[in-house]
């Protein structure tokens, strides 16, 4: 073949990266490994095969890990955390920028010991995981520098126990240990058992560049290793990237431990190509979007939304730029798509495409003769409610389906459990803007796809997770405001008195407050309320399960509008509350005094009163200036950190605080732009009931507020479990914690629980940007502009 045939096919010549250093790297060291403790690798132990996937030859024999070495590595960190958290912000820094550096000059290495283990192109390794690697650490580098100044107040977890999955073996490790240093924390972390090798040559390198002992530990093995961790007494903070299966039992594991949790799970990322998107263009984007990675990624772009009017010459120009995708050595620089990374993920892939309907193509790519590879693969024809369409396929599978307008297309898009990652493309900026902040997603980009950062906060919504991966954000997860917390003891209510009353003839129940109306509870119970004396200061209805699912209903469907609304919208109406609660001062102050004896929340009653007057000023003058960010990231664009409402709120209030719990709970909330169902103090409640009547005067939208009043242990489990309730705050004198955070689980839902712990409600603690990041979640809108 001459050159003018080269130039005429433009076919594409082998360009293998050699694979020599990285072997030779594992001869050395025998290859054999058992796990790094304590600044050490131990002896190996009983072991398993590490396995390249593209040619099943076997690379080396990592260690199952036991039990012992679980504690041991626990130990090591238990011990070395006080010493690393002590030293300055500015000496973790340098430690930082030395891993960062040390990635830097070990790149290539890294590049094809990643290729060879997981089985990816040697050229997404090389150009895309171990350039963001290195990114992350430089970036907390600058976070821990900047830590002690920027965060006052803040001390660090402790012992962060780190689990991460397959598709990314060394970025997914950078994005869990650069924070976890930063803020002071030391990690024990596993790795996936088919992909341990970059994580332990990490922590080898790491040892040389001088990081102390026990900072970084790394255990291997299956999942039953993960799950050593998780049940560990010694471990105070979870961090898991993986299956939304495993994720939801991390959550029931780790339910009423005391332990913080971050779970970026599954996802099924739509990719809406509307009729005026260059669609040569958009078929690139695709491309990077589902066979990146071979489609291992959990924000993929799997599930392909096209305008009916273009969709059949879009899947003509995919069809024909899918047939000119290379598959084969993931070594060789000129290959689109590597290997899956072992069998059993293969079979998985196949299997799901074989059950599913449709209508099929795949690309007539030549397939190696060995090795765990899978065909490009485009499934369209399908409706909405297929599975294929629903679950998560993670593998180079593409599901495609039509709309007509815009709203449908957002309707398409949110018709799903999951929450991560959303692609727009679209000329016309206008609909763009208007169509990415209502997807529910925690990234999207815009005509443009799987673009990340450190600086740029990355994780899901529902079933994706909840936590962030990156920027201030993801530093906030590892973590504790430095406040001191005594146990909070439960609050019974006041007994009734030794004289029983006189009937009154007057009806003094105080109803339940849903969708702006007062109702009568579904059970028709009611209950006395005592004054701290025993005298009855009326009854109060007992709301059910019932209410509850009415009261989420309601407030379902008044939060759209209400986010909808302006942040100045939201603070007149704040700033009505407040002046319509401050001409009842003296009815409020004499409620309190007759429900408490004269003694709340470390305040007299009078006191207490101005506290609500005052945090309702607060929160309004917050509802307009808790403001988003342009991040500064290294692309021609902006990266849009907005602040979006969590959605509806379910939030038990302090018992202790009647007043002033419940507002301090509820202004936050709607501050922010969200919908809430409030069970207010449990012996105290009748000073949420009188404060309805000052909602009903101050222009709140019905069913932006609702109250529920009752037992909280009764209410905990439905409001927990309830499907539509977005996020869960407890923080009642009954330690429901635990209780919340299994019904949670049911779809990931945040959670928010006071695990036993008093808060000073007049004080600092009850109020401020704690409150303000529990009431939003973090959207990355990514706006790539110019050539």
């Amino acid at each position: 073949m001459d050159v003018s045939d080269l130039m005429t096919g433009m076919d594409y010549g082998p360009a293998p990266e050699s694979a020599a250093e990285a072997l030779a790297w594992l001869v050395d060291r025998g290859d054999r490994f058992g796990c790094h403790i304590d600044g050490a690798f131990t002896a190996p132990g009983a072991t398993f095969d590490s396995r390249n996937p593209a040619t099943g030859e076997v690379l080396a024999l990592i260690t199952q890990a036991t039990a012992d070495d679980v504690d041991t590595a626990i130990a090591a960190a238990r011990k070395a955390q006080p010493k690393w958290a002590k030293l300055t912000g500015h000496a973790r820094a340098r430690h930082l920028y030395a891993l960062a550096r040390m990635i830097q000059k070990n790149a290539r290495l890294f590049a094809v010991m990643e290729t060879l283990d997981n089985g990816k192109p040697i050229r997404e390794s090389r150009d895309i995981d171990v350039p963001l690697a290195a990114r992350h650490f430089y970036y907390h580098a600058g976070l821990a520098q900047l830590l002690d100044k920027e965060l006052p107040g803040h001390a660090p977890l402790g012992v962060c126990g780190q689990i991460i999955p397959w598709n990314f073996p060394l970025l997914m490790l950078a994005w869990k240990v650069a924070p976890a240093l930063a803020a002071g924390n030391t990690v024990v972390l596993k790795p996936a058992e088919w992909t341990s090798l970059t994580a332990l040559m990490f922590a080898d390198l790491a040892r040389a560049a001088g990081l102390p002992k026990g900072v970084v530990n790394i255990v291997t093995g299956d999942g039953a290793v993960g799950e050593m961790i998780v049940a560990h007494e010694g471990i105070d903070k979870i961090a898991f990237t993986g299956s939304t299966e495993v994720g939801r039992k991390i959550r029931t594991a780790t339910a009423g431990s005391g332990k913080a949790l971050s779970l970026e799970l599954g996802g099924k990322s739509p990719y809406i190509v509307f009729e005026d998107a260059d669609l040569d263009s958009a078929v690139e984007g695709l491309v990077d979007a589902i066979w990146f990675n071979q489609g291992q990624v959990c924000c993929a772009g799997s599930r392909l939304l096209v305008q009916e009017g273009i969709a059949e010459a879009f899947h003509d120009r995919l069809k024909a730029r899918m047939e000119g995708l290379r598959i084969g050595d993931p070594l060789d620089k000129c290959i689109d798509i590597g290997a899956i990374v072992g069998p059993v993920q293969r079979d998985r892939i196949a299997a799901l495409v074989e059950s599913g309907g449709g209508n099929l193509f795949q690309a007539d790519c030549p397939l190696p003769d060995h090795g765990c590879f899978y065909p490009p693969t485009l499934i369209t024809g399908l409706s909405p409610a297929d599975p294929l369409m629903q679950e998560e396929i993670f593998g180079p599978v593409l599901v495609s389906t039509t709309f007509r307008t815009p709203a449908e297309a957002v309707q398409l898009a949110n018709d799903t459990r999951y929450g991560l990652a959303a692609s727009v493309w679209s000329e016309n900026i206008n609909v763009a803007l208007d169509v990415a902040p209502k997807l529910s997603a925690g990234v999207v980009w815009v005509n443009g796809s799987n673009m990340f950062d450190a600086a740029a906060g990355f994780g899901g919504l529902r079933e994706s997770g909840f936590g962030r991966e990156g920027g201030w954000e993801g530093l906030h997860g590892y973590l504790r405001p430095d406040l001191p917390a005594k146990a909070l003891k439960p609050l019974p209510p006041p007994a009734p008195g030794d004289e029983p009353e006189p009937a009154d003839p007057m009806d003094r129940t105080a109803k339940l407050y849903i969708g702006g109306k007062q109702a009568r509870p579904d059970g028709g119970y009611s209950r006395p309320v005592h004054g701290l004396r025993g005298r009855i200061l009326g009854h109060v209805g007992l709301g059910s399960r019932k209410d509850i699912r009415n009261a989420v209903e309601a407030a379902r469907k008044a939060q759209g509008p209400w986010a909808a609304a302006s942040g100045h919208n939201r603070a007149q109406i704040l700033f009505y509350i407040a002046e319509n609660l401050s001409a009842r001062t003296d009815e409020f102050t004499a409620r309190l005094h007759a429900m408490t004896g004269g003694q709340t929340a470390r305040a007299a009653p009078e006191v207490e009163v101005a506290a609500s007057i005052d945090r309702l000023f607060t929160y309004a003058a917050w509802a307009d200036k808790h403001d988003g960010q342009i991040k500064g990231v290294p692309i021609r664009g902006a990266a849009l950190a907005l602040q979006a409402p969590v959605g509806v709120i379910g939030a038990f209030c302090p018992d202790e605080a009647p007043l002033l719990g419940l507002i301090s709970v509820m202004a936050p909330a709607i501050a922010m732009g969200n919908a809430c169902v409030l069970v207010p103090s449990e012996p105290h409640p009748l000073a949420a009931t009188d404060f309805y009547q000052v909602l009903d005067t101050s222009d709140v939208p019905g069913g932006v507020v609702n109250i529920v009043t009752g037992p909280h242990a009764a209410l905990a489990e439905p409001m927990a479990a309830h499907m539509d309730v977005d996020a869960v705050w407890s923080f009642s004198s009954s330690d429901l914690s635990g209780g919340i955070e299994v019904a949670a689980a049911g779809n990931l839902k945040r959670t928010w629980v006071n695990r036993g712990r008093a808060r000073d409600w007049s004080g600092a603690a009850g109020e401020g940007r704690a409150f303000l990041r529990a009431a939003t979640e973090v959207k990355t809108v990514w706006i790539p502009w110019g050539a």
